[in-house]
């Protein structure tokens, strides 16, 4: 039986073709388990994680601030109610903030910071929807700005969290 060997050049672009995907599976976020320790407000928890106690910021999402009444103070107990005190929780880690804080997907029985914005209690980061699958997120609050959920029962959504405390209202 003939054996069929690829010319050199396409041995080469082959190869080149595949070195992507081996270093796609690399630079997957590291995923650890934890438990909910208490909610801070509405993309910002605590939790227990190999014995020690750790904040956690909510990635690819922004949650009104908790001066942003009614809506900080309900993105908030929507947060409590979903994740409640000592709820295991999986942490896809994607970086450190400068507040020293985790920055994580939190999966509980769902993508919590997803849920928050499929149901209009925060909005899609864009400015940190690089780490994240941006077209789930950006789908997600488009579906809860068309059905009018939370923050979006005002026309146009209310004043974006990051413009919220750029103008110092806080």
């Amino acid at each position: 039986m003939a054996r069929t060997l690829l010319p050199l050049p396409g041995l080469l672009g082959l190869v080149t073709l595949l070195m992507p995907l081996a270093g796609a599976q690399t630079a997957q976020p590291p995923i650890s388990r934890a438990t909910v320790l208490s909610i801070g407000d509405g993309d910002t928890i605590r939790v227990k994680q190999a014995g020690r106690v750790i904040t956690v910021r909510l990635a690819c999402i922004d949650a009104p601030e908790m001066d942003q009444s009614p809506y900080g103070p309900q993105a908030r107990r929507y947060l409590q109610m979903r994740l409640p005190i000592g709820t295991p929780v999986a942490l896809a880690v994607k970086a450190t903030d400068r507040y020293g804080r985790t920055v994580a997907e939190v999966i509980g029985a769902i993508n919590l910071g997803l849920a928050l914005v499929e149901d209009g209690q925060a909005f899609a980061y864009r400015k940190y929807l690089g780490q994240c699958d941006t077209k789930e997120y950006l789908d997600a609050e488009y579906r809860a700005s068309r059905h009018r959920h939370g923050v979006w029962q005002v026309p146009g959504g209310i004043t974006r969290p990051w413009v919220f405390r750029r103008k110092g209202s806080i």
